[in-house]
């Protein structure tokens, strides 16, 4: 088998079978805890604030703002109002390391400015929300911001965490199929539980790596610093028979800086554990969660809701709608290849190769006058870059070429000319660039999910087309056919 990272081994595959494996473990604990998560989030006045490396993020939540920007007034403007929560879409997953760390300081710095702000200075919670399948730069954010958020500014060493606060990594995500057992990070295909190692995802030319146990993957993720025995773990057996008690006395128990492990293979487990880690923050815990989107929802005490209908989304004009596909992980790919035999759409290609090269603005310009064409025409669009992955000879490198090839995009949107009927963005990079610098996006609000795991936002009235429902389609969640079904669902 090929390694996954240059120079490393593959780990020994271990993959099982997920209804016998989910079929020796112990009940899920029986209390439904979310009325009095509900309750208690209400009556703590802490507001949660979710720092996102991509939009995708708010695929579990609904009723909640988005920030694109995070300059200390429009922070306390959030901090002042009576929601529970909200997002700040940093994009981080889309910069060099280096460019994530400043801003994660900027952030914890310009929160705790914010929060100094309210009367008797509002206290909040802050959530790390990166990828279930573990794509992101860690441990560099989260040391930035638990620094920036203890004093105020500055820098994590790599090594001393004993002046940051305790991390829970919780990479569960029910709609995806991430799960963790054992300390082990599952992606399910079908019945089958699959290494996370053992995944593309794993072969991330920025992000990747090669361990599934968490403990481990946090020794490779921190060079060594953070050693696998010195990580702490809450087991499913403490989630499920020893419940929030247990939970919270293993919270409460953490050192400073360090690193615990959350497994996760049911969405009450995350009850459970969102449940215990309140009630340790009462106790005086401050605690930095590093996590997939279902944990947010699980923390808020969120009660869920059906997926959101046509009617909801207030789909009123004649034209085509618009598809912009820059996603390139597998499962976008081939999502994308039903639409290529539609002959209802226009489909329009713009080639990487092109986009990098000094025809990019001819290919744009041609490229959105055909767009505008089929859009009034009242044809769907789908534009989608090239499937042939070209990558470079570093991360750096091929974080630039992602910048080029979303730079194209944004010029692409920015083009625009007529309101689409709705507006569907494939890809995380993709749809946060897309709303910030092509529709000009500073606050949004999260409507709710159109499939699970697809959030719809409805766009403020400082953006290029005020209220349009705008999809934000993860790149690697659905089955072969969701990108399909999504289009078909907002035709009517």
């Amino acid at each position: 088998m090929k390694s996954a990272i240059p120079g490393q081994q593959c780990p020994v595959s271990n993959r099982l079978s997920k209804s016998e494996l989910f079929g020796l473990l112990p009940p899920v604990w029986p209390e439904d805890l979310l009325p009095q998560m509900r309750q208690a989030v209400a009556r703590s006045k802490r507001k949660i604030v979710v720092l996102d490396d991509d939009p995708t993020g708010t695929q579990t939540v609904h009723g909640v703002p988005v920030l694109t920007t995070w300059t200390v007034e429009a922070l306390s403007e959030e901090l002042a109002n009576d929601l529970p929560c909200f997002y700040v879409l940093t994009n981080s997953r889309a910069f060099p390391v280096e460019e994530a760390v400043r801003i994660n300081r900027e952030v914890g710095r310009n929160l705790t400015t914010a929060s100094m702000r309210q009367p008797g200075r509002r206290d909040f919670v802050v959530i790390s929300r990166s990828d279930s399948t573990l794509r992101g730069h860690f441990p560099a954010e989260v040391d930035a911001l638990g620094v920036a958020l203890s004093f105020g500014g500055g820098s994590s060493p790599r090594s001393g965490r004993a002046h940051l606060p305790p991390v829970l990594l919780v990479p569960y995500f029910e709609a995806g199929g991430r799960y963790t057992v054992d300390d082990i990070h599952y992606v399910a295909e079908g019945d089958e539980l699959v290494p996370a190692a053992e995944t593309p995802f794993a072969r991330d030319a920025v992000f990747g790596y090669r361990n599934s146990d968490l403990r481990m993957w946090v020794e490779e993720k921190t060079g060594g610093t953070v050693p696998a025995f010195a990580v702490a773990s809450i087991s499913l057996n403490d989630i499920r028979t020893g419940g929030p008690e247990v939970v919270r006395a293993k919270l409460l128990s953490l050192q400073d800086g360090q690193i615990c492990v959350v497994n996760s293979a049911a969405p009450r487990d995350l009850e459970v554990v969102a449940w215990a880690a309140l009630q340790a923050e009462d106790h005086g815990s401050r605690i930095l969660y590093r996590t997939a989107a279902q944990f947010v929802a699980a923390r808020l005490g969120l009660e869920s809701r059906p997926l959101l209908t046509t009617a909801e989304l207030k789909l009123g004009n004649k034209h085509g709608g618009l598809t912009v596909v820059g996603s390139y992980v597998s499962k976008t790919t081939e999502q994308l290849k039903p639409l290529l035999n539609d002959d209802r759409c226009e489909r329009i290609e713009l080639p990487v190769n092109a986009l990098l090269s000094e025809d990019s603005a001819r290919v744009v310009s041609d490229s959105a006058q055909r767009m505008n064409q089929a859009l009034t025409a009242g044809r769907d669009v789908v534009m989608f870059t090239s499937r042939e992955l070209i990558v470079g000879e570093s991360p750096a490198d091929n974080l630039e070429i992602s910048r080029r090839v979303s730079a194209a995009l944004v010029e692409f949107v920015q083009r625009l000319a007529v309101l689409p009927r709705f507006f569907v963005a494939k890809g995380g990079i993709t749809s946060s660039d897309l709303a910030t610098r092509g529709l000009g996006v500073k606050r949004a609000l999260v409507l709710g999910q159109i499939l699970p795991g697809v959030p719809v936002w409805e766009l403020g009235p400082e953006t290029k087309f005020p209220g349009l429902p705008y999809v934000v389609f993860p790149g690697n969640v659905g089955g072969p056919d969701a990108l399909a079904e999504l289009i078909q669902k907002l035709k009517h």
